[in-house]
């Protein structure tokens, strides 16, 4: 009965049966660990499909109840395991490091009484993660998978678009470093990102933070330092190429502000590419977003019943579902990206205008500003790890910064809307060889409200890319995807900026490592508009 309550206390519905449960199930994995699982079964059905969940965050409290009881009350099993290192677990938590424990636990999945020959796999971020660990190679057994906020590789999302994920892999850090019983949840989220945030402005070296945020170094926060995006360290850790080996049905859902949705829709684009119908859900969440966690549940759950039970009613007609802001509507698409999209070139004007008109041979030079990292470009919402920060937020404090260039196309005079990929193409020039380029596309109200909706990064290093005869470097830059309408008396709005701290490391203009640079030097950063070397914004234009 407790259980039951709980599960409505979360929000979530119960199914009709009776559940029961066995505590610290023992499972042996290859270098003699015992992890800890805990089996959820409905009473009165034999051998019903299993569904699987590995977490870092433990098996008991919220994890047990939306990924154990819901599930069993709707008629399936649930086996709930903490991977190594946590909550009874045996082993060193090594962050990343899951595909053979994932593999040993299926195999012990298998070899079990109770089991009924299929399985599949739920879970959120790191349990989304997990389950692209072992897909590939999971064996026939395994008949459908679903996953929320979650890629097959973490090491973009870290290293986004070659800078450092700063604030959201200190949070993350934090927060696996003091979950280590069931209530340490109740505080962690809440005080993770405080700590991280004060660790991240405290303008220590970056290789200190982690000390000063969870009170000893971590090793895991120490490797991410010093490995670069093509080490090796990444190669055990990186499962995009197994994506299109995957057979099983896959359902993803993901959110315009998630840290990680640029990188699970490339997954949707593997799958797609090897001929399979993964369904696709993009809603106005950021990554820990409880509206999303809830809704997942039962989106699961008809998944489950389609390829477990063979039941596909509860299933929607269209594969994609994306909700559209600014309109406040779901809308439904036989794939991503959406079919009738049209990509339009919007030019950034030499007079702080935006529009698709390239700027003539007379326009003026390139617009100029200076980016400190001693006083590095702060930023005011985006995409976020646990939403101590609102991913949606007014723009106009960071707009008025000198080291903000900001470019405003005429008010609409009607609706213009946008759902896919967003990309910029910049023409730079800079004093340093070493900086970075951060672009955010704006929804301006009549009122002057500056509403961010997508953004991107991208750090230059010395040859990278490669300066023409002027020293004019084309970068380009792909913004998070959008879907978006902007409505008639709006304006759309493009902020060009070098740095977003600390949701990004500062770029010292040093080119020191990462993790012990402590030297700032300022760039003079120069947006070219002339014909030839016409930065641009291009938009996914859906046509009426």
């Amino acid at each position: 009965m407790m259980r039951r309550l709980g599960v409505t206390a979360l929000g979530l519905r119960n199914g009709p049966h009776r559940v029961t449960v066995r505590r610290d199930l023992e499972v042996p994995v290859a270098d003699g660990v015992t992890l800890l699982a805990d089996h959820y079964a409905p009473a009165g059905i034999d051998r019903p499909p299993v569904i699987l969940v590995r977490s870092p965050y433990g098996r008991r409290g919220p994890f047990g109840l939306m990924c154990g009881q819901a599930f069993a009350s709707h008629g399936f099993q649930a086996v709930v395991q903490s991977v190594r290192g946590g909550f009874g677990s045996g082993g060193v938590f090594t962050p990343l490091d899951e595909r053979e424990d994932g593999l040993a636990t299926i195999g012990w999945l298998k070899r079990q009484p109770w089991f009924g020959g299929t399985f599949a796999m739920h879970g959120p971020s790191y349990l989304g993660y997990v389950q692209w660990a072992v897909a590939a190679e999971a064996g026939p057994e395994l008949k459908a998978l679903s996953m929320q906020v979650t890629a097959s590789q973490f090491r973009d999302a870290i290293n986004v678009g070659g800078t450092f994920a700063l604030e959201s892999t200190l949070i993350w850090v934090d927060l696996t470093a003091r979950m280590k019983h069931p209530l340490s949840g109740l505080t962690t989220g809440i005080m993770s990102p405080r700590r991280a945030r004060r660790a991240a402005l405290s303008g220590r070296p970056l290789g200190e933070l982690d000390v000063l945020a969870t009170g000893a170094q971590q090793r895991f926060f120490q490797d991410l330092l010093v490995n670069e995006p093509d080490s090796p360290f990444w190669d055990r850790r990186d499962f995009s190429p197994t994506v299109a080996d995957v057979h099983a049905p896959v359902n993803m859902t993901g959110g315009w502000y998630d840290i990680f949705l640029p990188w699970q829709l490339k997954d949707y684009a593997a799958l797609r590419a090897a001929g399979h119908r993964p369904h696709l859900t993009i809603g106005p969440w950021f990554h820990a977003d409880q509206r999303m966690m809830r809704g997942s549940i039962g989106e699961s759950l008809a998944w489950f019943r389609a390829h477990l039970l063979d039941d596909p009613s509860q299933l929607r007609e269209q594969p994609v579902r994306v909700f559209v802001t600014g309109a406040e509507e779901w809308r439904e698409f036989p794939d991503w990206p959406v079919p009738g999209m049209r990509e339009e070139r919007w030019h950034l004007q030499p007079d702080g205008g935006l529009g698709t008109a390239v700027p003539p041979e007379s326009a003026a030079g390139p617009t100029r500003y200076r980016y400190d990292p001693a006083h590095p470009t702060p930023f005011i919402g985006g995409p976020t790890l646990l939403g101590d920060n609102r991913p949606v937020a007014d723009q106009r404090r960071l707009e008025r910064r000198r080291d903000v260039l900001t470019f405003t196309s005429a008010v609409l005079d009607r609706d213009l809307e946008v759902i896919g990929p967003v990309t910029a193409d910049l023409f730079t020039r800079s004093t340093r060889e070493h900086t970075d380029f951060v672009v955010r596309l704006c929804d301006v109200a009549p009122d002057g409200t500056s509403l961010n909706l997508c953004e991107g990064m991208r750090r230059l290093v010395p040859g990278a890319p490669e300066p023409d005869g002027d020293g004019v470097r084309r970068v380009a830059v792909e913004l998070w995807p959008a879907g978006h309408r902007f409505r008639r008396g709006h304006r759309v709005r493009v902020q060009v900026a070098s740095g977003a701290y600390p949701r990004v490391a500062r770029n010292t203009g040093t080119g020191e490592p990462i993790g012990t640079a402590s030297a700032v030097v300022p760039a003079d950063q120069e947006i070219f508009h002339a014909p030839g070397r016409a930065s641009a914004i291009t938009l996914p234009v859906v046509m009426g």
